[in-house]
């Protein structure tokens, strides 16, 4: 299946880390998040990326027209440097569409605009580029063909130190962490069907937009997992990430485990 990444937010909660880097452009470890995204989704075989891009679009362009697997992957130089022998690589049989969908745009017509890009595909793959996860990629697709609907999300426990505030008459009645209660939040790793082309509207967006609709129309699945999600949010998300990276075993790395590995 081909993958959507959405690309073209401006991550203003980052821009004090670096406001000329966009956010999918923000490393973990020495690669920027929407890579070890992309490994991902590669890792199950899902190969083929749209990046819908807007906000700082040539720098994510750039990043791949300069990527060089010789500095990312084990390699042997021989012949006096004239030879060059990679002993693993990352991207090379990726196939990755650069879409230009402006700015400022809502994610469901980023979507709208790539709908090009995906005639012939009867499900898609479709996320944010900012968040990582250990999911059952296989397992969460078997699930969603059976299911017969329209499209479908993860759902996961909020990962944040807000508190839940229940009030009356101007009083507090209940305060409780977030991470305490039932709540579950919109984890992103959508799978949607072509059909839903036929509902977005223009220039409006897919979370706030159509889902309400699917909802209504009973074409929404929640696919519930209490694994690893993480999202980079915030510098303090991208300081979290990181010391996960440094301890060589990083959750959302599920190549380096045994597998349908990918290289």
């Amino acid at each position: 299946m081909k993958v959507v990444l959405f690309c073209g937010g401006l991550g203003m909660r980052l821009r004090d880390y670096d406001e000329n880097i966009p956010k999918p452009m923000v490393t973990i470890g020495y690669r920027p998040i929407i890579w070890h995204l992309m490994k991902y989704y590669a890792h199950y075989g899902h190969k083929d990326f749209i990046l819908c891009l807007g906000y700082k679009a040539d720098v994510i362009k750039q990043y791949f027209l300069d990527y060089n697997e010789c500095l990312s992957n084990d390699f042997i130089l021989a012949a006096g440097t004239r030879k060059v022998e990679l002993l693993n690589s990352d991207i090379h049989d990726w196939r990755i569409t650069f879409a230009d969908t402006g700015p400022a745009t809502p994610i469901g017509e980023r979507l709208r605009r790539v709908r090009p890009y995906l005639e012939g595909e009867e499900m898609f793959l479709a996320n944010y580029s900012d968040c990582l996860t250990d999911l059952d990629l296989p397992k969460y697709i078997e699930h969603v063909r059976g299911q017969k609907r329209l499209a479908a999300l993860v759902t996961v426990a909020p990962d944040s130190s807000f508190h839940y505030v229940a009030s009356s008459n101007g009083l507090v009645t209940s305060l409780r962490d977030v991470r305490g209660t039932q709540l579950r939040v919109n984890g992103g790793f959508f799978i949607l069907r072509r059909e839903i082309f036929d509902l977005l509207r223009p220039d409006e967006d897919l979370v706030d937009g159509l889902f309400p609709r699917l909802v209504q129309q009973q074409q929404l699945l929640g696919y519930e997992y209490n694994g690893f999600w993480k999202a980079m949010d915030t510098f303090k998300d991208k300081q979290q990430l990181d010391a996960l990276m440094a301890t060589g075993k990083p959750p959302w790395q599920v190549w380096q485990s045994k597998g349908p590995a990918d290289g």
